[in-house]
């Protein structure tokens, strides 16, 4: 039986990572769970969770906060006609089977393997943001050959591994096939809602009655974490928009950059380490 001394510790570190999330998800323009993710399984850290889980906790209970975001979002994108629906329906199902067989093999793999999942997409982004200052371009709309599927496919199955819904991915790739940015962003976060509810129910399901699992935990999803991590971050937010409206588009790239550089190389420490 967890203590009440437990509890309010948890509590306490879930509101402080959704503070620390908002503030970064507002000064860097994202949203979820590449911001909460690495700043959750610190605190997981700090509470003494078991390393062999604490990924899965960080990725599961991000994902579950993921869920009411893409709602909100999603509908705010599309009563301004910047949800792509067609695109959705043709992406959507190989989205939803590659987030299911994401949510499949995290239930089979260590905790180091998501780190290191985590590690190298945040890498990857992190370098393409310091050292790329134009977006290259593929096409201009994308292909319809369904061979592409396999595109949305990855880009499911990687945001389960991750924690993340998926805009990250998605607004990169459609953005190098000629869409406009905010038409990416809009259908993205639709995206993020076929990804979030699946893997959460994936991550719920697998965890269930491990005894390693913190206080207050539902399969790997923890409900102070959903409970606290959410409005936190949404309140917290437009701090960190209000710091970034005194920085350059390039200072935010950099910015940006260099924390996935310094999260990336830290969950590759811990895969490796």
């Amino acid at each position: 039986m967890q203590d009440w001394g437990h509890l309010l510790s948890l509590a306490g570190l879930m509101l402080a990572t959704g503070v620390v999330g908002g503030v970064l998800a507002g000064l860097l323009g994202v949203g979820g769970g590449i911001v909460i993710v690495p700043v959750l399984e610190f605190a997981l850290s700090i509470l003494g969770v078991d390393p062999a889980i604490r990924m899965h906790v960080a990725v599961a209970t991000s994902l579950a906060t993921i869920i009411p975001t893409s709602i909100s979002s999603s509908r705010a994108h599309h009563r301004r006609g910047a949800v792509d629906l067609a695109l959705v329906r043709r992406w959507g199902p190989a989205i939803f089977l590659g987030t299911a067989a994401g949510a499949v093999i995290a239930a089979f793999v260590k905790s180091a393997v998501l780190s290191g999942v985590f590690g190298v997409v945040a890498l990857t982004v992190a370098l393409r943001l310091i050292f790329l200052t134009k977006e290259p371009k593929l096409a201009p709309a994308i292909p319809t050959h369904p061979v592409v599927l396999l595109v949305p496919f990855v880009i499911g199955g990687v945001s389960a591994l991750m924690g993340i819904g998926g805009g990250t991915l998605s607004v990169l790739v459609m953005t190098m096939w000629g869409y406009a940015i905010h038409r990416a962003v809009g259908t993205s976060s639709l995206f993020g809602l076929l990804i979030a509810v699946p893997a959460t129910i994936g991550y719920v399901i697998s965890g269930w009655g491990d005894p390693r699992l913190p206080a207050a935990s539902l399969g790997y999803v923890n409900l102070l974490g959903l409970a606290f991590i959410a409005p936190m971050t949404w309140l917290a937010a437009p701090l960190g928009a209000k710091i970034a409206h005194g920085m350059s588009k390039r200072q935010l790239s950099m910015f940006f950059g260099v924390f996935l550089l310094i999260v990336g190389g830290r969950m590759l420490i811990k895969t490796f380490g």
